[in-house]
């Protein structure tokens, strides 16, 4: 199962067509907002911006199509009223569409010339400004192709590519191409730049496929961590090592774990880990989740640090702890889930309930109730919860440090 993620980056709520998922239902994406959707593999459907009702620029995609890949394409056939881009999460590559088409769109028909508005004027729709708000279905406005190909040729799909029989156009028939394997979806809408935003890299650090099974040993030797699942059930948690590491800056990295460890209850294990690794460790793959953020040997001291990371959520309590015999120990051991006003909360996509996101990512952006909530229950001296100093580094001389999740 994988899912589709619709990212609201706008100021205002925008409703959308749904093809293949939820239902066949519209569904209404508020402001800096993001719905989720379920979407088996093997099935295809549509994402449709509507504005004042009308069809406009559509995400259309096939999950684990041709060859295992998700194919993805971003059209403006049945029109357009704002920017919308498609691509797999964490695949730039991957992206489709024109993020400014509709600023493009303005630009273009500010030049054209007055044959060209007149043919026109039944399909570009105008404010009292004279600024294009919404154009009809490309397919049926030849001329409206012309000019929409002057800027958009080659991100979004103009006509109707190669169909019954016809050849299409080319770089219509070019959006078509498959992206990289099957993965989340991730389609953002916004009046303006419909970029998906970056995700965050975690500039306060001072240093910074397929997942299987890793091998585990009770007893530990060599850098890693030795990692200890406190709660009552068999808990999965997966290691995520940075894109790239700068001077007091990180790449998180969303979506391709390193290797992962399954614990019974009450477990603990040793994970060995290279010299090189700074990142983190989490529950299970989904967000919002508590990051344990840490390096086996920094550059400067050739020790092991850690924190704790409220930033990208809270799924529950950790704490990091260094070995070598300084006691040295930071994180937080007590339930704060379960007396979280509502606001503060989100479900994860396997149904369960997490403290929300401080920073934003792409589906979301920093919940206030969250960040007030953790402030007074956990405190920026326990863990990060929005960014900025004041959480002490824990270090260890002998670059093994103990993570512990409750």
């Amino acid at each position: 199962m994988h899912y589709i993620n619709i990212h609201n980056k706008s100021g205002h709520d925008q409703e959308f067509e749904v093809h293949g998922w939820n239902s066949n239902k519209n569904i209404t994406v508020k402001p800096h907002a993001t719905a989720v959707l379920h979407a088996e593999d093997k099935s295809s459907g549509a994402i449709i911006a509507l504005h004042e009702g009308h069809e406009g620029e559509q995400a259309e995609i096939t999950k684990d199509g041709f060859g295992g890949n998700d194919f993805i394409d971003l059209s403006n056939i049945v029109g357009g009223g704002g920017n919308l881009t498609v691509q797999q999460v964490g695949e730039p590559g991957t992206r489709k569409g024109d993020p400014l088409f509709m600023q493009h769109l303005n630009e273009a028909w500010h030049k054209a010339d007055a044959k060209l508005k007149e043919s026109l004027k039944s399909c570009v729709h105008l404010d009292k400004s004279g600024k294009v708000v919404r154009i009809d279905a490309i397919k049926d406005h030849p001329d409206l192709d012309k000019l929409v190909r002057t800027f958009a040729d080659g991100k979004t799909y103009i006509g109707v590519g190669a169909w019954g029989g016809s050849p299409g156009d080319k770089s219509d028939n070019n959006q078509s191409s498959a992206a990289h394997g099957d993965k989340d979806i991730l389609v953002t809408y916004n009046d303006g730049d419909a970029t998906p935003d970056n995700p965050p890299h975690l500039a306060h650090r001072p240093v910074e496929k397929l997942v299987s099974q890793t091998h585990t040993s009770d007893a530990h030797s060599g850098p890693g961590i030795i990692l200890s699942n406190k709660s009552d059930k068999e808990e999965q948690y997966f290691f995520y090592d940075n894109y790239w590491n700068g001077n007091g800056t990180a790449g998180a990295n969303f979506d391709h774990p390193l290797k992962s460890v399954k614990l019974g209850a009450r477990a603990t294990a040793f994970v060995s880990l290279s010299e090189s690794f700074k990142g983190r460790v989490q529950r299970r793959t989904y967000l919002p989740a508590t990051w344990v953020e840490f390096q086996t040997k920094a550059s400067n001291d050739h020790a092991a640090h850690g924190d704790i990371s409220l930033e990208q959520g809270c799924d529950g309590a950790a704490t990091i702890s260094a070995t070598d015999g300084s006691k040295r120990s930071n994180g937080f051991t007590h339930d704060i889930l379960k007396d979280a006003p509502a606001a503060a909360k989100v479900k994860k996509p396997d149904g369960s309930e997490a403290l929300a996101t401080t920073m934003g990512n792409w589906m979301s952006g920093p919940n206030k109730a969250a960040i007030e909530y953790e402030r007074r229950t956990v405190g920026q001296d326990k863990a990060y919860i929005t960014g900025g100093t004041g959480v002490p580094d824990v270090a260890s001389r002998n670059n093994c440090l103990a993570v512990d999740f409750y």
